[in-house]
């Protein structure tokens, strides 16, 4: 939902940054690759042994630099299926190191409902995303959800800054909030695949031999 309505503002602020990054010959998949790094450095590296506010920091300039890839694509006129799906993928590996490296320091400190919440946080995720994907490789669309991954991050940060004041169960609250967001997000996917998939004229194009 985020992607959708900030979209313009956003690109307005990368794109001149994309256009400088791609004349200085920065490839796209670069910056992809060390947006990742950056996340597995501050997720395995501080998050998973209780540094929330370093971790938390670098995590998020992490994600930033790496919506830069495709602004540097653009600019470059170089977009392809390649780089879609090395994005992807590799959004895949820093969420689950962000999530994952948060519900081993969770579990470590005994805190078994909120390590709970954080790997179903995880799993609800990555049915998110391969929801889309899969809906995608049958020729449908699936551009919809009210917790996508700028949605879960953006939450997830905020559970962290919660936890980094002090305020009681912020976190463990913001997690299982961030669960039932990401399960919804799941529904709404399944039900606009149904609908297409279930529409006269596909069902009648289904059903001829």
């Amino acid at each position: 939902m985020l992607n959708v309505l900030a979209r313009a503002r956003i690109s307005r602020v990368l794109d001149p940054i994309g256009a400088a990054l791609a004349r200085a010959g920065v490839s796209p998949d670069v910056v992809t690759v060390a947006g990742t790094v950056g996340v597995l450095i501050g997720s395995l590296g501080f998050v998973a042994r209780g540094e929330l506010l370093i971790g938390t920091l670098i995590v998020t300039i992490s994600v930033l630099t790496d919506m830069l890839d495709g602004a540097i694509a653009r600019a470059r006129g170089t977009s392809s299926k390649w780089g879609a799906f090395l994005d992807s993928t590799m959004d895949r590996i820093a969420d689950g190191a962000a999530f994952g490296s948060l519900a081993f320091w969770l579990a470590i400190e005994g805190r078994k409902s909120a390590a709970a919440a954080a790997l179903l946080c995880l799993v609800a995720g990555v049915i998110v995303s391969y929801a889309k994907a899969r809906a995608e490789g049958l020729g449908l669309r699936c551009d919809v959800g009210i917790a996508e991954r700028s949605e879960r991050l953006i939450i997830a940060g905020v559970g962290a800054l919660l936890e980094i004041a002090g305020v009681p169960y912020g976190l463990e609250v913001v997690l299982w909030l961030l669960t039932a967001l990401a399960v919804f997000t799941v529904g709404q996917r399944v039900h606009v695949v149904w609908q297409q998939t279930h529409r006269p004229a596909a069902v009648e194009q289904a059903d001829r031999p």
